[in-house]
């Protein structure tokens, strides 16, 4: 079977935008409501207190975006919602009245497709909320509701709010907030499909899928994705799952997945015995224990080989997320862990996203500290925000950092060097994580490479190339560096 992944995710570099934090309206718009009590915008976000961001806000920071170089944003859930993550649907054919509606919605896609940015949102499609109409029916009307086979009833009565009770239906990890659908049922099925087909014909670019590995049902994920291609087949179909996702990446299910398995050793690698345990043991990855060049290369040469090219070329990789802390706190605070970390992001094959805030230095523990509001640009971290900048333009500028091959040139100890080809250009990436400056040699035509790249298009290291082909690299302590 010939595998279609959508050619523009190869080339995109996303920006994750929790949609309560990134940024919200300084316009005159018109709102539902007049004067709300937001939490203050730049203390620590609580559990259940809103910072009042909203799509306009996104609208308006569109120049920012685009000069940063973002052509893709993922958005966590926009449908209405009783929280401020919004993963407790209401209503799945309305975006929230506190983001601006449907009506800023599509302001904001049609100003987005203009300048040439993707959009993908999340669909929440495993679980609802209570206050789900379908489900809300159930809670007034018991077993009389016409719409019990919808989800997972077990018992008499329903407690859907007192934890003192059973629940008696299955809500999504054992949370009664979250009441799970029945997708064995066709209706449901049914109901998801057109959600699905909606958004698309809307004019979204794409689908992430919140915890798509829980929806059991036989062929689901296939009907989805043939449904949503044969409206357009360059949607993008990323689904959330932290490990070896080879079940959901054969090419008749999703393109790509949250690549935590590039995050995962990544960290391990530039932020080595840095990691602050408390900020990662509870989570679905593991950024620890420290890692060495040899081991790093181990884990992406068989992260490299799990799955088809074409699906690489489309995976989400990341290092942080809503659901993570963010790297400069997993790292205690060490700057190069972040940018050695975001170099190889930014140089591996697939799709990088950047969780908002990453790019100026934003701290951020386990949520909901990871989900603060995106910060003053007096407080930015200009080095970390200029490097991110840097990267990105190189990206766009040399194709081969996009699609081209992946070839580990040399991994020992605490040098990392590999070769990104495709046909005549050639691009060599250095990374000594190591509290040393070292010296280094290598000899880049044992992979088959034809050239000498002799210009430093980034970092800071010393180099040279002998008559018989060797590089000389002298790589300053915790520093990278591409020639090309």
């Amino acid at each position: 079977m010939q595998i279609q992944t959508p050619d523009w995710v190869k080339h995109a570099v996303f920006y994750q935008i929790f949609p309560d934090r990134f940024a919200a309206s300084q316009q005159l718009r018109k709102r539902l409501l007049k004067s709300p009590t937001w939490e203050d915008w730049h203390t620590a976000p609580t559990l259940q207190g809103y910072k009042g961001g909203d799509l306009w806000g996104v609208l308006e920071q569109l120049d920012y975006l685009q000069d940063l170089g973002i052509t893709a944003i993922y958005f966590t859930p926009i449908f209405q919602s009783a929280s401020n993550h919004r993963y407790h649907t209401h209503d799945y054919y309305l975006v929230d009245p506190i983001l601006g509606g449907n009506e800023a919605f599509r302001e904001l896609l049609d100003e987005a497709h203009r300048r040439g940015i993707k959009v993908v949102l999340d669909g929440v499609f495993n679980h609802a909320s209570r206050g789900f109409f379908f489900f809300h029916d159930i809670l007034e009307n018991g077993p009389y509701s016409p719409w019990l086979d919808w989800f997972r009833i077990e018992g008499w009565p329903l407690a859907a709010y007192d934890g003192d009770r059973p629940a008696n239906y299955v809500g999504w990890a054992g949370n009664r907030a979250l009441p799970v659908f029945n997708h064995d049922n066709p209706e449901v099925r049914e109901y998801i499909m057109e959600i699905a087909e909606y958004w698309i014909q809307f004019g979204i670019d794409g689908w992430r899928l919140d915890v798509p590995f829980e929806v059991k049902t036989p062929g689901f994920w296939q009907e989805f994705r043939d449904r949503v291609k044969a409206i357009n087949p360059d949607a993008y179909i990323v689904g959330e799952v932290w490990g070896d996702s080879r079940e959901w990446l054969d090419g008749t299910q999703f393109d790509g997945v949250m690549n935590y398995l590039f995050a995962a050793p990544t960290i391990a690698f530039t932020a080595g015995d840095r990691v602050v345990m408390d900020q990662v043991q509870d989570r679905s990855y593991e950024p620890y224990p420290p890692l060495f060049a040899t081991e790093y290369a181990e884990k992406i040469q068989h992260l490299l080989q799990l799955y088809p090219w074409d699906i690489q070329l489309t995976q989400l990789n990341l290092l942080a997320s809503h659901d993570t802390a963010r790297l400069l706190t997993i790292a205690a605070g060490d700057r190069a862990s972040v940018e050695l970390s975001t170099l190889l992001l930014l140089t591996f094959p697939g799709a990088p996203s950047i969780y908002y805030g990453d790019e100026v230095g934003l701290p951020g523990a386990l949520d909901p500290d990871s989900r603060r509001g995106f910060p003053l640009e007096a407080d930015w971290d200009q080095e970390i925000f200029i490097y991110h900048r840097q990267l990105i333009e190189l990206r766009y500028t040399y194709p081969a950092l996009r699609i081209g091959d992946y070839q580990v040139l040399f991994a020992e100890g605490t040098v990392y060097i590999f070769a990104r080809t495709l046909e005549t250009e050639e691009l060599i990436v250095a990374v000594n994580i190591g509290t040393a400056p070292i010296k280094t040699s290598v000899l880049p035509s044992d992979a088959g490479l034809q050239t000498q790249p002799q210009k430093q298009l980034f970092g800071s290291s010393q180099f040279e190339w002998t008559s018989e082909g060797q590089l000389i690299i002298d790589l300053p302590a915790r520093s990278g560096c591409i020639l090309g």
